[in-house]
C-alpha cells in the first residue's frame, strides 16, 4: 500500500468491480480513449488490472480517499506486456492513472502519480518510467509534463487491434528518466 497526504494506493479486490465501472467508464471519462465499453470491456480492464498485480507486483492501482475510503480511481505503475514484442516501450514500466471526472481538478492524479513514481523508483531495475495517451488527451500529456516527463516522438506507437486511421490507436509517448 502506498499512501500520501491525502490518498492511499491500495490492490483491487473483486469487490471493487462495480465502483471501477461507475468510475471509468463514463462519457467524460472515456471521450478520448476509445467511448464507453460495454461489461466485457471493463471485465478485461478490471482484470487487467487483478492479473497485473499478480504477475508483476504492480498495477494502476485502487485508488482511495485516506480520510474516507472512497474510491475515487486508479494510478500506478504496471509493465507495458500487451502492446506488441516489437515495440521500443515493450515491458517498460507504464505509468497511468484515471481518476473519476467528480474529483478532476484537485490534484489527486498528480499526487497519485508522483508516489507511483517514487514506488517505481524503488522498486524497480528500470532507467526510465514511461506514459502515453492519445494526442487529443491533452488533460493526461499536460500532466506527464508537469511530472516532468519528456515527449519522446521516437517512441509513438499504434494500439494493436485499431485502424490506422483511428486517431484512438496512436500513441504519444512520455518518459522519466531515472534520477542520478
Amino acid at each position: 500500500m502506498i499512501e500520501t497526504a491525502r490518498l492511499r494506493l491500495r490492490q483491487w479486490v473483486s469487490e471493487d468491480r462495480p465502483p471501477f465501472e461507475a468510475l471509468v467508464n463514463t462519457p467524460a471519462m472515456m471521450a478520448r480513449l476509445g467511448g464507453l465499453k460495454n461489461a466485457a470491456g471493463i471485465d478485461a480492464m478490471f482484470e487487467k488490472r487483478l492479473n497485473d498485480q499478480a504477475t508483476h507486483g504492480c498495477t494502476y492501482w485502487a485508488t482511495e480517499l485516506r480520510d474516507t475510503g472512497e474510491l475515487i480511481g486508479s494510478c500506478g505503475i504496471r509493465l507495458a506486456s500487451n502492446y506488441g514484442d516489437d515495440l521500443p516501450i515493450s515491458n517498460m514500466p507504464e505509468i497511468g492513472w484515471r481518476i473519476s471526472e467528480a474529483h478532476w481538478g484537485k490534484g489527486y492524479a498528480r499526487e497519485a502519480a508522483e508516489a507511483s513514481i517514487a514506488w517505481g523508483w524503488a522498486n524497480l531495475d528500470a532507467p526510465a518510467i514511461g506514459a502515453w495517451t492519445t494526442i487529443e488527451n491533452r488533460r493526461s500529456w499536460g500532466l506527464m509534463a508537469r511530472l516532468g516527463m519528456i515527449r519522446r516522438p521516437d517512441l509513438d506507437f499504434r494500439l494493436l487491434g485499431h485502424a490506422d486511421d483511428d486517431p484512438v490507436g496512436a500513441m504519444i509517448v512520455y518518459t522519466l528518466e531515472r534520477p542520478q
